[in-house]
């Protein structure tokens, strides 16, 4: 039996993995987390957990943020972060951290099931939606860039910036406030040289980020 924690700040997401997880023999889920601090509160207790499924989008810190503190926990513990975004970017960003797994969250409920068995066995998962940009990445082997220094949580917003999403509603996304996302968008643009959202807009198609 494969245990799996699953951590999602959003109720229905959860009940949805849990009803489909529930039908598949030698699967099941044991543990649920709304944020961060109940995930590391349910990963320090004595249960086995042989597989995490994290949204990348928890509130306050990033699902990738939180990887080197659940590392410390349980070191070895196979992640496979869930999230709404395709690009291939954060993919990278997931396999950088120790993820062994990214999908995106508009994938087929067979290829979870799939990517739940193989990272418990060892072997790293991606999602066919997010494969092939993957692959197109790679294939132009990129130096490194401005944007590749951003911390998780900063790319994520200047991403959302640049795809024309006000403030008001990165910050209702990632729960946050205004105030919290205009800093990250301040730091933003300090670290890539730019001024203004259109900047940022422009910088984020050139290189293709969105």
């Amino acid at each position: 039996m494969i245990n799996v924690v699953i951590a999602d700040d959003h109720e229905m997401f959860r009940k949805g993995i849990k009803s489909i997880l529930e039908t598949t023999s030698g699967i099941r889920i044991i543990q649920e987390a709304r944020d961060g601090s109940e995930l590391i509160q349910i990963l320090s207790g004595k249960e086995r957990v042989h597989v995490l499924l994290l949204d990348i989008s928890m509130p306050g810190r990033s699902g990738l943020d939180l990887i080197t503190e659940i590392h410390t926990v349980r070191r070895d513990l196979p992640i496979i972060i869930l999230s709404m975004h395709e690009e291939e970017q954060y993919a990278v960003r997931a396999f950088k951290t120790g993820c062994k797994g990214y999908i995106a969250k508009s994938s087929p409920p067979e290829e979870l099931i799939d990517a739940i068995k193989r990272v418990s066995m060892g072997e790293k998962y991606v999602s066919s939606k997010v494969a092939g940009n993957l692959a197109d990445y790679i294939s132009r082997e990129p130096g490194s860039k401005p944007h590749e220094n951003l911390s998780n949580r900063e790319y994520e917003v200047f991403c959302m910036i640049a795809k024309g999403i006000p403030l008001s509603k990165i910050g209702d996304s990632l729960n946050l406030s205004v105030k919290t996302v205009s800093t990250y968008k301040t730091r933003v643009c300090e670290k890539l040289g730019l001024k203004n959202d259109a900047e940022l807009t422009r910088y984020a198609i050139e290189n293709n980020l969105v």
